[in-house]
């Protein structure tokens, strides 16, 4: 019978008393795994272990999962990589799985009337092997190069089971020549009747790859008429977007080189330099600039998709995020086709790539490639006030270059970090940097006093502008009116998301401009709407 114990004592320590099995924690969740036992005698089973044999069988596990623990964490070190929460999660649901499975091996030698000796080793074993096997395979390894192609296999795969241009236009004619015109709109529509023999058309044509797109789950998904019948056009869109987000998954994953589902920043980089080519408002990019804007560009993806900071950006979250449609509009074929503001608006396009650079550029003085406080209270021809400037390297530039005399200053990195939250304050990931700055003091949430603090530099630029006399006081009571807290005696991060003018009260409180555009809002509103009247 095994009765070692794996904290070191021996049979001649003094006896520790024992609760009984059935008032342990692990044994009722093994039981309840297990069942009841109705005809299978699981009790009587359970019931012939000692005590101390469940006891030492507990500790012993543990030694062994502490063991393995330790291992990894060895090799870690070695090979200095940064532990991820990512995978702890995903090995901590490996491991349930196994034990689960391990519940049900343990019943079916507890059936058998095993001794508790092999009951142990079996199980302990399996256990330990099975743990093992979850561990990343090492580089250069027959496990590594085999996990590689059986990815590379299955990629391939399901890259060959999407619809190819040629098929997306071929679909396109057949839904074309089987529809039918609605006389009061002009829409082209199709009856579940003509749906199924488009499918059925489709796929004589294109092949079964297409069948999958004809389903009646997807038809019951569009919009209907008062016949029952659905458009044309936002179909073949759902079709075209499915096909488009699944060829972008795969091109993401052939990426992913620990195959853990997350995109790291040079990984990013790469996916956005392969696009380049089939991008008609990026095709004729300066080779010397290419580099740049890919890091530009993925700089916006972990901006949103990494709020936590951790390096490495969820591709299923990449994949439905605003990001992927904005870079996907530079499809467009002619610069006609996009006004200048929208180019200027749209993060990815080049013209807003180089105007960060030359930002950049035109604000670094010294050209050293960080910036002073002093150079980025330039940053919008000086309209951001001194405290908000304080605060952005109090809270963001923690771990940039340091300059001369000790002082912190900001990287290129943390520059776009800066721009991505001025030019998106309406959005979660914008007003959460915002208002880590705006929080003077660290609390979680705003104050009378921090309002009043932040709100006397916009104040003082505001006189120096030549601008009417106006009551701190009255803007502070504005604020709170616009926000309309929970508490009343303190603003916090979620009352500004939930107030829908989130990116307003920040913008008043860190810039003039800001707030004089809410001042003059009425003002704007109406010259906004007189080109359109005319």
């Amino acid at each position: 019978m095994y009765s070692g114990s794996s904290d070191g004592e021996t049979h001649d320590a003094p006896h520790r008393k024992i609760p009984p099995a059935s008032s342990m924690l692990w044994v009722r969740n093994l039981r309840r795994f297990i069942g009841s036992g109705a005809g299978l005698g699981s009790e009587a089973l359970m019931g012939q272990y000692s005590p101390h044999f469940v006891v030492t069988f507990q500790l012993e596990t543990k030694r062994i999962l502490l063991d393995i623990f330790k291992e990894k964490q060895k090799k870690s070190a070695e090979a200095g990589t940064i532990p991820s929460f990512y995978k702890k999660a995903r090995e901590i649901k490996h491991r349930f799985i196994i034990f689960i499975f391990l519940v049900y091996f343990m019943h079916a030698l507890l059936a058998l009337k095993q001794t508790e000796h092999t009951l142990v080793c079996c199980v302990v074993s399996l256990y330990g092997s099975l743990c093992l096997s979850l561990q990343k395979p090492e580089d250069g390894s027959i496990s590594h190069r085999v996990q590689r192609l059986a990815k590379y296999r299955f990629l391939r795969k399901q890259s060959d089971l999407l619809l190819n241009a040629d098929d997306l236009d071929a679909m396109w004619v057949c839904l074309r020549e089987n529809c039918v015109i609605d006389d009061a709109t002009g829409a082209e529509k199709m009856n579940y009747e003509d749906f199924c023999h488009i499918a059925s058309v489709c796929t004589e044509q294109i092949g079964p790859k297409c069948r999958r797109f004809f389903s009646p789950s997807n038809f019951m998904k569009f919009e209907k008429d008062e016949l029952g019948r659905i458009a044309i056009l936002p179909f073949y869109l759902y079709v075209m977007r499915t096909v488009s987000l699944t060829q972008a998954r795969i091109d993401m994953s052939e990426l992913d080189e620990d195959s853990d589902g997350f995109l790291q920043p040079h990984e990013m980089e790469a996916y956005i330099r392969g696009l380049i080519p089939n991008l008609a408002q990026l095709r004729d990019m300066p080779a010397a600039f290419v580099q740049m804007y890919c890091r530009i560009a993925a700089h916006k993806f972990f901006f949103f998709c990494d709020p936590h900071r951790r390096g490495k950006a969820c591709i299923k979250k990449v994949l439905l995020s605003n990001c992927l449609q904005e870079l996907m509009e530079l499809h467009q074929e002619s610069e006609e086709e996009v006004t200048d503001t929208e180019q200027a608006e749209n993060w990815f396009s080049l013209t807003s790539a180089q105007r960060i650079c030359d930002m950049f550029l035109a604000l670094d003085k010294d050209t050293n490639g960080t910036l002073s406080k002093q150079e980025l209270r330039e940053y919008a021809d000086g309209t951001l006030t001194d405290i908000f400037i304080e605060r952005v390297y109090d809270e963001h530039i923690r771990h940039g270059k340091s300059g001369g005399g000790n002082a912190r200053e900001m990287d290129f990195e943390s520059f776009l970090d800066f721009v991505l939250a001025l030019e998106n304050k309406d959005t979660p990931e914008g007003l959460t940097y915002l208002f880590r700055c705006l929080d003077l003091q660290g609390r979680g949430y705003l104050t009378t006093a921090d309002i009043h603090s932040l709100f006397r530099d916009v104040h003082h630029k505001w006189i120096e502008g030549g601008n009417y006399e106006l009551c701190i006081e009255d803007v502070r009571d504005e604020i709170w009116d616009m926000v309309k807290p929970v508490d009343p005696l303190k603003i916090t991060l979620a009352d500004l998301l939930a107030c829908k003018q989130g990116g307003t009260v920040a913008s008043m409180l860190i810039d003039v401009r800001g707030f004089w555009a809410h001042d003059n809002r009425e003002n704007l509103l109406q010259e906004e709407e007189e080109p359109e009247e005319e």
